[in-house]
């Protein structure tokens, strides 16, 4: 134990500087983590609050976000009278805004706010009550000086703003909400529904609903959860491969400085260790001793890791605040079990030359 310590406090600067390697390693870890999990969050939040375990979607369709969907006229008189005890009508759209000169895509949805389907969240102001009304995230208002009370056109039509939500917002783009007559009248689709959120009657469970909804001719039927995995799965091919790419070569840098202080540390003692196996001390005593230079160098730095990457979320997030990152205590753990990972490649080489040192050799040099 104090060989160790004193192999690795020997150089300060370098021991600062694996730790430093490992501490950035983690952090750039969990925060690409953490930006993914937020992306898949931000992606399923409208569906996440909204009513209904089921969606009923034009034919064909079973996503929210990447997908245009009309539905036959009746639908919904079909679904009530398959037993459904609530539905709630959306009309919903991808648009673009042009918001002082500036562009920005978002996502359209008219709703009835007396059924339900709109914000569920209204950090300022109130929900639209007539069709000249809308509700604004409040992060793109924020981002864009849209303020209560300013007049806004989208698409063709001017609306005041009344309301701002939270958690509406993402990185890509943003929902804000009309009235559902509005947005019949600002899509030119009068009567049209884009899909129904369903909630089963008592009678049914869900799997039972699901069935019974099916038997309606040219529209698709989806579990909830299953569209949100869905639009999870259609967003997230596009950059989870990156992300998960940049982790790796994180792992793999600070698992070379590692090394290398490890390494170094333990080349420079090559005549103290054959000093002690000339004495007697087997070759396991070594690799312990050389594991915990890995492990402390490590550790602490996992440790710092970990600290400064919910500090750096909550910069990112006050900063950009269209980013969400979220840290859950699963991917802390995985990172720290990453920082173990870093410590066994790290000691693995010095290990091993240890393995092979013989006494007679140092004391010739």
């Amino acid at each position: 134990m104090s060989l160790a310590w004193r192999n690795l406090f020997q150089d300060k600067t370098r021991l600062a500087l694996s730790i430093s390697g490992v501490a950035l390693a983690v952090m750039l870890t969990l925060l690409l983590n953490g930006l993914l999990t937020g992306m898949y969050v931000q992606i399923s939040s409208y569906l996440e609050n909204a009513p209904g375990s089921i969606v009923v979607a034009q034919e064909g369709v079973t996503n929210l976000l990447a997908a245009t969907s009309i539905l036959p006229g009746g639908a919904a008189a079909s679904v009530k009278s398959q037993g459904a005890a609530e539905i709630v009508p959306i009309l919903s759209q991808f648009i673009i805004l042009d918001l002082h000169e500036k562009k920005q895509p978002a996502y359209l949805i008219g709703y009835d706010p007396k059924i339900g389907g709109g914000p569920w969240n209204m950090a300022a102001g109130r929900e639209p009550r007539n069709d000249k009304e809308v509700v604004f995230d409040r992060t793109l208002a924020q981002r864009h000086g849209v303020e209560l009370n300013e007049t806004l056109e989208i698409l063709d039509r001017d609306f005041i703003v009344v309301g701002l939500s939270e958690g509406t917002s993402s990185w890509m783009t943003s929902f804000i909400f009309i009235r559902k007559s509005a947005a019949e009248n600002l899509l030119r689709a009068p009567n049209a529904t884009s899909f129904l959120l369903v909630s089963p009657s008592p009678r049914f469970d869900e799997t039972e609903m699901t069935t019974r909804l099916r038997e309606i001719a040219k529209v698709e039927v989806v579990p909830k959860r299953e569209v949100m995995e869905n639009d999870v799965r259609l967003f997230g091919k596009f950059f989870s491969a990156p992300l998960q790419l940049m982790v790796a070569i994180a792992f793999l840098v600070s698992a070379l400085v590692v090394g290398l202080v490890i390494y170094t540390a333990t080349m420079e003692r090559q005549c103290e260790y054959g000093v002690l196996k000339a004495i007697g001390a087997r070759n396991g005593v070594l690799y312990r001793v050389v594991a915990l230079q890995a492990f402390i160098a490590t550790g602490v730095g996992a440790v710092i890791g970990v600290a400064v990457a919910f500090g750096a979320a909550q910069l990112i997030m006050a900063v950009y605040p269209q980013f969400l990152v979220v840290l859950e205590p699963r991917a802390v753990m995985q990172a720290l079990v990453t920082g173990l990972g870093i410590a066994l490649l790290a000691a693995l080489f010095p290990a091993r030359m240890l393995a092979r040192l013989a006494p007679a050799e140092v004391f010739r040099k």
